[in-house]
This record gives C-alpha cells, sequence and structure tokens, in this order.
C-alpha cells in the first residue's frame, strides 16, 4: 500500500516538472520570437518609422494584441491546445513589431543591460515564488489592483505629460511586476499539482496560460526597466 502511494507521489512530481519545464519553455519560445522580430524590424528603420509614424497599423497591432490576450485569457477552454498555441505564437509575434520601435529609439548596450537586469530580477523572483512557503495571494491581490491604478495614471500622463507622474510610475511599475512575477509563479506551480496534467490536452493549453503571464510579466518589466537603464540614441 505504502509502495503504491510512493510511486503515485514519485509520478505526480514527474508530471508536475514536465508541466513547468513545458510553461517555461513556451515563455521562453515566445520572448525569442518576440526579441527576434523586434531585433529584425528596428534593424530597419524605414520598417520601424512605418509603424510608429502610421497610428492606424501601430493601434490597430496594439488592439490586435489585445485581442489575442483575451482570447486566451476567457475562452482558452473552447479552444484546442493547437490554437491556444498559435495564438499565443502569433501574439508574441505581433508584440514584437510593436517592441521594434524601442530597437530605434535605445543603443544596442543599454538594451541589452536592461535585458540583463530583468532576466535576472525575473529569474530571482521566479524562484523565489517557487520555492516559498508563503501564501502569496495577497500580495498577488494587491499588485492587480495597483495595476489597474498604474494605468490609469499612465493614461493619464500621456495627455499631462507630468516628470513626477512618470517617475512615480516606473518605480511602481518595476514593483507591481516584481510582486507579479512571484506570485504568477506559485499559482503556475499549485496549477501543476491541481490540474490534470497527465491528459495532453488539458495540459498544454494549462502550460500556454502559465506561459502567457510570466512572459507579461518579463516584457513589462523589461519596458519598466528600460525606463530606468536605457540609453537613447
Amino acid at each position: 500500500m505504502y509502495n503504491n502511494i510512493s510511486v503515485c507521489e514519485e509520478q505526480a512530481v514527474r508530471e508536475q516538472s514536465r508541466f513547468i519545464s513545458k510553461v517555461y519553455g513556451w515563455m521562453c519560445f515566445a520572448l525569442c520570437v518576440t526579441g527576434l522580430v523586434a531585433w529584425l524590424v528596428g534593424s530597419n528603420p524605414g520598417l520601424a518609422q512605418k509603424i510608429a509614424g502610421n497610428q492606424v497599423i501601430f493601434f490597430g497591432l496594439i488592439i490586435a494584441e489585445l485581442g489575442l490576450v483575451i482570447a486566451l485569457a476567457g475562452f482558452i477552454n473552447k479552444m484546442s491546445a493547437a490554437t491556444a498555441t498559435a495564438v499565443f505564437i502569433v501574439y508574441s509575434l505581433l508584440n514584437g513589431l510593436t517592441l521594434s520601435v524601442i530597437f530605434t529609439a535605445y543603443t544596442m548596450a543599454s538594451l541589452g543591460t536592461t535585458f540583463l537586469v530583468t532576466a535576472g530580477t525575473f529569474g530571482a523572483m521566479s524562484l523565489y515564488g517557487y520555492f516559498t512557503k508563503r501564501d502569496l495571494t495577497t500580495i498577488g491581490n494587491l499588485c492587480f489592483m495597483c495595476l489597474f491604478g498604474l494605468i490609469i495614471a499612465s493614461i493619464v500622463n500621456i495627455f499631462w505629460a507630468n516628470s513626477t507622474l512618470y517617475w512615480i510610475t516606473t518605480y511602481a511599475g518595476v514593483i507591481i511586476f516584481v510582486g507579479l512575477t512571484a506570485y504568477d509563479t506559485q499559482k503556475i506551480k499549485e496549477m501543476g499539482a491541481k490540474e490534470n496534467i497527465s491528459d495532453a490536452e488539458t495540459c498544454g493549453k494549462a502550460a500556454i496560460v502559465g506561459a502567457l503571464a510570466l512572459y507579461l510579466d518579463f516584457i513589462n518589466l523589461f519596458l519598466f526597466l528600460l525606463r530606468l537603464f536605457g540609453r537613447r540614441d
């Protein structure tokens, strides 16, 4: 009896490890797609300028990205794992197009430095979220509430253009996404223990949801840190 329990526990741990590996694998793949597209387009100033200078194209891309995120978050259960994966890849590609503008605005050295700082910070907080015994639900909920305030303040500052508010939102953004990285990691770990991840279809869709959450944390943390470490051409 005890041997059977031990075997079941070991199998559950292995399945959870495979699930976590799949989540981070898809997240890293999406980041590579985004980075490659951003670099290729950013290396062509004329093409990047067409995206940045044409409001219809630029805001069209942003609206398309929001639509894909909403589709993944709200309708994942109605999708197949293959469809969810395709939507996630298309989203990362479109995000690369919108982020290509920064490759023409900042030096490559500062982009590299910011990426390393982001990767280090993200990695440390992800490890904390994975191994801590503390329940991070309260921190996660607080970060989500603050995120709404951050979005509103950022929109207001587009029209107000106040430098003080700009730096307040910058530091707040870093803190919020540092907290969300730890919280989302813990939530994904719990998802791997609760979901029926032995089923390939369920595991595939859950992995994409988890990868999307961590991908968004990384990208947003990178963008806010770029305000601090970025050097313009």
